[in-house]
């Protein structure tokens, strides 16, 4: 008996993806030992972030890092760090920002429900273009005296319409306006670590608890030495903004150590395998009548990732999408998996254990075969 068991919660082997409500990502024994070993002692966290940041920051080939209490926390850091710099009287009327320069530029056709946190920072946001896209001209039209950064809500599947990263750098530097990439989940591939930053963006911001495998409640903020600063100026332990977005020794030397291990990974060899795992959920739920199962790519996150999608004629089979999930999360073992338009239920490998497939294909088998019983 484990603490679930314990308390009672189920555990899922989770098919749908690096989500929070479902933890996450599960931490490799390393980052656990690590984590175990930074409880054992007492640490300056301010010298702690800086050194694991100077790290970080040398692995990633950036100038700074800086960890956060995840993605959204370096949402509202960065936010924080572009209306206040380093000036200590802005950082204590945040998130009360009237009559500063708060002005944040976001595509419309970008907008994701994270944008809340530059809200929770007192940034404002101002949107550019219409649902299918914006132009250059828009973007600079939106630049005014009280305008502090555009952000990027960066995933390659939605980024049709919206003015090209580099564009939008080029414009912000002109103006001299920082751009932030908001990469939560951009990762793989492992040269987004690097990619935006050294195309001209101030800082890129990563989930620590996807697919870098850390803690759950960590992330990263990749970017300048000034936005690094100015974000650790606004964050814990001094008692504003990001107070409660705590960052503690554990979770610092956790993610350092789930940054390291994730670089030194044989990527193209774990490409490999989610490759194999998909192949053998598209060849083991084949050539049943109502069903088409095929390849998807890339992932839910535009990642270069393989998924498998299985696709139900629900008045054939009897059986609609949703009941297929709630009989997969009902069972035993539980299982999650995405839904996929109106009939299709997606399998993404990225947070399966090997030999995971086979207990995923086997309990859809078995769930279509009880239709023919």
């Amino acid at each position: 008996m484990d603490i679930y068991d314990d308390l009672g919660v189920r555990k899922y082997i989770n098919g749908y993806a690096t989500i929070t409500s479902l933890g996450g990502s599960l931490m490799p024994p390393e980052v656990l030992a690590a984590m175990a070993e930074a409880a054992r002692h007492f640490v300056d966290i301010d010298e702690l972030q800086a050194k694991a940041g100077s790290r970080i920051a040398s692995w990633t080939q950036n100038e700074a890092a800086y960890v956060s209490c995840g993605a959204a926390a370096g949402l509202v850091l960065t936010t924080a760090a572009c209306i206040t710099g380093l000036d200590e009287q802005r950082r204590a009327r945040l998130p009360f920002t009237d009559g500063m320069a708060n002005e944040v530029i976001v595509h419309r056709a970008g907008r994701v429900g994270y944008d809340f946190a530059i809200r929770q920072a007192g940034g404002k946001l101002v949107e550019i273009g219409s649902d299918s896209g914006a132009s250059a001209e828009e973007l600079e039209a939106a630049i005014g005296p009280r305008t502090v950064a555009i952000f990027c809500f960066w995933n390659v599947t939605r980024m049709k319409g919206q003015v090209p990263l580099e564009r939008q750098i080029e414009i912000g530097r002109r103006h001299g306006i920082p751009l932030i990439v908001d990469a939560a989940a951009q990762i793989p591939p492992v040269e987004n670590l690097w990619r935006f930053t050294q195309m001209g963006a101030e800082a890129a911001l990563f989930s620590g608890g996807k697919g870098l495998r850390g803690p759950q409640a960590s992330g990263l903020i990749l970017g300048t030495r000034k936005i690094v600063e100015a974000c650790a100026f606004n964050a814990c332990p001094r008692a504003f903004i990001g107070r409660p977005m705590k960052s503690g020794k554990e979770e610092i030397v956790g993610l350092m150590t789930a940054v390291r291990r994730y670089l030194d990974l044989d990527h193209e060899a774990l490409s490999r395998r989610y490759e194999e795992q998909v192949r053998h959920v598209v060849e083991s739920l084949s050539g049943r009548p109502h069903v088409t199962v095929r390849r998807d790519f890339p992932s839910e996150a535009g990642q270069p990732m393989p998924r498998a999608e299985i696709l139900l004629d629900g008045r054939g089979l009897g059986l609609r999408r949703d009941e297929l999930l709630a009989r997969l999360r009902d069972g035993e073992p539980a299982i999650s998996l995405a839904p996929s338009g109106e009939r299709g239920v997606f399998f993404n490998p990225q947070t399966l254990e090997p030999g995971e497939e086979r207990i995923v294909a086997r309990r859809i088998a078995e769930e279509l075969e009880r239709l023919s019983l």
